[in-house]
C-alpha cells in the first residue's frame, strides 16, 4: 500500500465545493473518478480544506492510499490528461503511509480578491468581488491587527455550524493594494471556522465603506455572536492558496 500527496489548482466557479455531495459536481468527486481510472481500482480522496461552493484554490492537498505501482510523474501526466480544465494537479508526492492531509495541517492560508473601480471586468468576474468604490484600506488594516492572536471567532462563523471549539489563532491578517483598483486580503490560521474567511471580508468591507468603525469591529468580535457581524463576502473573490505542513 502507497500514500500519494496531491497539490491542486481549481476554479471553483462551476462546482458545488470540494465534498463529495449527491447528484452535484464536486473538486473531490472529479479527482476520485478520475484517479480511480488511473490506479484500477477506487480510491478516498481526503482534502485539507473542504472548500465551499464557488471558491477556488490555488494549492490546496489531498492523498489517497492506493496499490498501484505506477511512478508518480506518470500518474500527474495521466490525472491532468483525463481531467477537466478547471481542476488541475500540480503535484504528486509519495509519503509515509501516516500522512492525513486534513489532520497533519499545521495551517492554512487563504487571500480574498476585491476590484474596486467604477466598472467590473468581464474577465475577472469569476475571481473577485466587485465594488463601484473606494474603501478605506487604513481602517481595514486597524482591524486586521484586531483579529491577529488566539480569538474566539463565533461572530464570523457560518450560523448552523456544529463547531465545537469556534477559538483559533489567526498569524496573519493583511490588506494589499497590488494595483490601482485590485486589493487583496490576506489571512493565515492554524485552521478557519467555516465560513469564517468570508464573514471577515465582509464586516471589514463594511469598515472600509465607513458602516463600522474600528471600535464597533472590536465590540463585534468580542460579542461572539454571528448576528452582529456583516453578510458573508461573495464565495468568488476567495482562493485557498496554501495548506502548511
Amino acid at each position: 500500500m502507497r500514500n500519494l500527496k496531491l497539490l491542486i489548482e481549481y476554479d471553483g466557479t462551476h462546482f458545488h465545493g470540494w465534498q463529495i455531495q449527491p447528484d452535484q459536481r464536486t473538486v473531490q468527486g472529479v479527482l476520485q473518478e478520475t484517479i480511480a481510472q488511473v490506479v484500477g481500482h477506487r480510491v478516498r480522496l481526503i482534502g485539507a480544506s473542504r472548500t465551499d461552493a464557488g471558491v477556488h484554490a490555488l494549492g490546496q492537498v489531498a492523498n489517497f492510499k492506493t496499490t498501484s505501482k505506477l511512478p508518480p510523474e506518470t500518474m500527474q501526466r495521466a490525472f491532468n490528461a483525463l481531467l477537466p480544465d478547471d481542476v488541475v494537479v500540480k503535484a504528486v508526492e509519495e509519503v509515509p503511509l501516516s500522512f492525513h492531509s486534513r489532520f497533519r495541517s499545521t495551517g492554512k492560508v487563504y487571500e480574498y480578491r476585491l476590484l474596486l473601480t467604477p466598472w467590473p471586468s468581464a474577465i475577472l468576474r469569476h475571481f473577485c468581488w466587485h465594488l463601484p468604490e473606494r474603501l478605506d484600506l487604513e481602517a481595514i488594516e486597524q482591524c486586521c491587527r484586531m483579529l491577529l492572536g488566539v480569538h474566539d471567532f463565533s461572530s464570523f462563523q457560518l450560523s448552523g455550524s456544529d463547531t465545537r471549539n469556534p477559538v483559533r489563532e489567526v498569524r496573519r491578517a493583511e490588506v494589499h493594494e497590488r494595483s490601482p483598483g485590485h486589493v487583496v486580503m490576506v489571512f493565515e490560521a492554524n485552521a478557519f471556522l467555516r465560513g469564517m474567511v468570508r464573514s471577515i471580508v465582509g464586516t471589514l468591507v463594511d469598515v472600509g465603506r465607513g458602516r463600522i468603525t474600528p471600535e464597533e469591529f472590536e465590540e463585534i468580535m468580542a460579542a461572539k455572536d454571528r448576528s452582529r457581524a456583516s453578510p458573508t463576502a461573495p464565495a468568488r473573490g476567495l482562493f485557498l492558496v496554501e495548506v502548511k505542513y
